[in-house]
C-alpha cells in the first residue's frame, strides 16, 4: 500500500503547535518527565512543612517573619547519562504515616523528648514513582546535614551510593548521636556503599553539572549543592545555612549551631561565591519561596 501524505498546510500548522506550546509547558507534561532527558533536570518534590512554634530559636520575632512556617524540601537530580541523585529525604518517614485525599498534620516526638508539627501531604516514594524515579534507580543519596528534617526516608536508599562528609558520618555514628537527630532514619547507611568526600568541592558526576560544597557550622560538615542548569542557570541549594531568609537579610543566627562563627565565615563565603558565580541560591526551608517553585513531576533544566 502507497504511504499516505500529509497536506502540506498540516505539516506547517504542525510545526507551528511545536514551535508555540511554551517550554515550560512540555516539561511539565508527565509523559516527557518520564523519558531519558538531555539535559540536566531538577525536581522538586513535597516533603512537607514544619510549624516553628517559637522563631526565638532562630534569634527573629514573630514579627520579622512573614510566617512562621518552614517548607521541608527534597529533590531529586537527574543526570542525562549517568544516573539520579536524591538530595534531603525528608522529616517524617513515609512509613510512619498514612496519606488522605488531603493534608494532615503529623506531630513528631524526637529522641531527646521534643515534638515537632509537621503537615504532610505526599509521601516521597510516591512522588518519585509518579516520575519514575523509585529508591532502586537512584544510584546516589546525598544528605545537606544529620538533623531529622533531612534524614527521615534515609533508610529507603542504602542501595545507593552515600555520598558523606567523612566528620559528618562519624558524628551521626557516634556512641551519643547529635542533638535534634533521628538516627534510626538513617541507620541502614552505616552499611551502604559510601564516599567519604575530603574535598572542599565534589563533582557528582565528572562534568560540573552538580558539585556537592563544603559549608560547615551548621553541623559539623554540613553541605551544599550546586547545579548547572542549561535554562534555569546555576542554582545553590542551601541546606540549612539559612532557615528563615530573614537571617540572611537581619545577619541572624539559630541558637543551635553546632558553630555560630564557622557559620558566620561560611555565610561570608558563600555570598562571594554567589556574587562570581551569580547563582541563585534556594533557601530550602523559605515557605514562600518554596511554595512558588513548580513541583514534580514539572521540574527545572
Amino acid at each position: 500500500m502507497p504511504a499516505k501524505h500529509l497536506p502540506f498546510g498540516s505539516i506547517i500548522l504542525a510545526a507551528l503547535f511545536v514551535l508555540l506550546v511554551p517550554a515550560g509547558a512540555r516539561a511539565g507534561a508527565s509523559s516527557s518527565s518520564r523519558t531519558v532527558p538531555d539535559l540536566l533536570r531538577l525536581y522538586v518534590l513535597d516533603c512537607g512543612a514544619i510549624h516553628v512554634a517559637d522563631t526565638a530559636r532562630y534569634e527573629l520575632q514573630r514579627d520579622e517573619v512573614e510566617t512562621s512556617e518552614l517548607s521541608v524540601a527534597c529533590f531529586l537530580v537527574v543526570h542525562p547519562k549517568k544516573g539520579a541523585l536524591i538530595w534531603d529525604v525528608g522529616a517524617v518517614p513515609d512509613s510512619e504515616w498514612r496519606p488522605t485525599e488531603g493534608t494532615i498534620v503529623h506531630q513528631l516526638s524526637l529522641p531527646d523528648g521534643q515534638t515537632r508539627d509537621i503537615t504532610l501531604t505526599r509521601p516521597l516514594g510516591a512522588q518519585l514513582a509518579a516520575i519514575g524515579y523509585p529508591p532502586s534507580k537512584i544510584r546516589y543519596i546525598a544528605l545537606s546535614h544529620y538533623h531529622y528534617d533531612h534524614t527521615a526516608n534515609a533508610n529507603s536508599f542504602a542501595n545507593s551510593t552515600w555520598l558523606v562528609r567523612r566528620v559528618e558520618c562519624d558524628a551521626m555514628f557516634a556512641t551519643a548521636a547529635p542533638g535534634t537527630t533521628r538516627p534510626d532514619t538513617y541507620a541502614q547507611l552505616k552499611s551502604a556503599k559510601t564516599i567519604l568526600i575530603e574535598t572542599d568541592q565534589f563533582d557528582v558526576f565528572g562534568d560540573s553539572s552538580v558539585v556537592i560544597k563544603f559549608a560547615p557550622g551548621h553541623t559539623p560538615g554540613h553541605q551544599m549543592l550546586l547545579l548547572r542548569l542549561k535554562h534555569t542557570g546555576p542554582v545553590l541549594l542551601s541546606g540549612d545555612l539559612y532557615h528563615f531568609p530573614q537571617e540572611r537579610t537581619l545577619n541572624r543566627f539559630p541558637v543551635f549551631e553546632f558553630d555560630k562563627e564557622q557559620t558566620r565565615r561560611t555565610r561570608m563565603e558563600i555570598d562571594e561565591f554567589l556574587r562570581t558565580t551569580r547563582a541563585s541560591l534556594w533557601i530550602q526551608h523559605d515557605f514562600v519561596a518554596n511554595r512558588n517553585l513548580r513541583k514534580a513531576p514539572a521540574f527545572y533544566d
